[in-house]
């Protein structure tokens, strides 16, 4: 059984071996999270000008719209006020900011029936925890602009605990940074990076979507099993997403059940404290990096 919150009071403690058991959590917009919108909307819609961002696809050709985003996202990523209303957001939900930490906010487009790859790249089913996340990962979803069934996630919550076969075993985080992840944007019509997959059928419906207005907030465990439902809308979908761990579950091994992932390595060294960024510590890190066992 999965069940969804809608704006829980219970306790951040609670909230996450919720998320770790499966369950989903939604919130209205936060003062930081519309913050964090209007930010987003300011830098994309001066990067677009004069189109209007989900409608640009229409009007650009291919490649320049890929340079646009090639400019547009690593701004966005790495500009220290997306960071700092990441911090606020976690403080509007109530989470121990001294424990916790995140990863660069990323904003993501994925186009209609346009582009499919490297900047645009929209995920067949997987789960984080394939690409050498931690089980105590948590994931945050914001859009930016108006979504529909046809242009967000779909979850499939029937294999939560149940594995996937997939090609994880592959998969090495520090391979990935060192010798795929800044060739994004040379990916224009089809993605030739090497990245995790499921090695069989995945059963896809019935699957959970969950619509919020801009600015509302879709946490979840990063263990779930989740797709970039197909964009048919005839809009491009901007959405914010970055992850989350508390150092308390990190240190104690605490998280969502292993059912499938066989990656190695580990993206915890990104994870920046949220009041003052300072990284966990390499011993801590060191734990978690399992290449070569």
């Amino acid at each position: 059984m999965t069940v969804l919150y809608y704006d829980s009071t219970m306790s951040d403690d609670e909230r996450r071996q919720k998320l770790f058991g499966g369950d989903l959590f939604v919130y209205s917009p936060t003062a930081h999270s519309l913050e964090l919108v209007a930010f987003a909307r300011e830098m994309a819609e001066k990067a677009l000008a004069p189109h209007f961002p989900p409608d640009a696809q229409h009007h650009m050709e291919k490649q320049a719209y890929v340079d646009v985003l090639a400019d547009l996202k690593p701004t966005f990523i790495n500009h220290a006020r997306s960071k700092e209303l990441v911090g606020g957001i976690l403080a509007d939900l109530g989470i121990d900011i001294e424990e916790a930490y995140l990863d660069v906010p990323r904003l993501r487009t994925m186009t209609s029936e346009y582009l499919n790859a490297g900047l645009t790249l929209q995920f067949e089913p997987h789960r984080d925890t394939w690409f050498s996340a931690p089980f105590s990962q948590l994931n945050y979803w914001i859009p930016v602009y108006d979504v529909a069934e046809d242009n967000a996630m779909a979850f499939h919550p029937r294999y939560f605990g149940n594995g996937v076969r997939n090609s994880s075993r592959d998969y090495n985080y520090a391979e990935w940074v060192a010798n795929s992840r800044a060739a994004a944007a040379s990916q224009i019509d089809m993605e030739t990076r090497k990245q995790p997959e499921a090695e069989e059928e995945v059963e896809r419906t019935p699957d959970i979507r969950v619509i919020t207005p801009p600015g509302g907030i879709l946490i979840f465990s990063g263990a779930q099993l989740h797709t970039t439902v197909p964009n048919t809308s005839g809009r491009t979908r901007f959405s914010i997403d970055f992850r989350v761990v508390n150092r308390r579950d990190v240190e104690s091994h605490n998280g969502a059940p292993n059912v499938d992932s066989e990656c190695t390595g580990t993206n915890l060294g990104d994870f920046m404290r949220a009041t003052d960024l300072e990284r966990l510590p390499a011993s801590l890190i060191g734990e978690y990096d399992t290449a070569g066992v």
